[in-house]
């Protein structure tokens, strides 16, 4: 087994863990093969690791488009409490990434 195959198996059996609402001794005591330690180890290896997003997750955030002024001015982006202003010329990799982190903190 990769690395990788070891890792999706792994997320997989600690969701299942999550869902369940056991305590780590009752969940290892119903999936045989699996001590305490092993799980534990897991647990705190995925602790500190954001889960990715799934991937049909579009969520659309309203817009508000002012015509004053001209075409040159500032889009304002809310996102929970936190405003971006975006300008002419912008990193789109760099909005991407910063309003991602916004709505995982939002």
């Amino acid at each position: 087994m990769t690395r990788a195959e070891l890792q999706k198996l792994w997320e997989a059996r600690i969701a299942e863990y999550r869902e369940s609402g056991q305590s780590v001794k009752e969940w290892c005591a119903s999936h045989e093969g699996i001590s305490p330690r092993q799980l534990w180890y897991w647990l705190r290896k995925f602790k500190n690791q954001t889960p990715a997003p799934p991937e049909n997750s579009n969520r659309w955030l309203p817009v508000e488009i002012s015509e004053e002024g001209s075409r040159e001015q500032a889009l304002l982006v809310k996102i929970g409490p936190a405003s971006i202003e975006v300008r002419p010329g912008f990193d789109p990799t760099l909005l991407t990434q910063v309003v991602q982190v916004l709505m995982a903190l939002c």
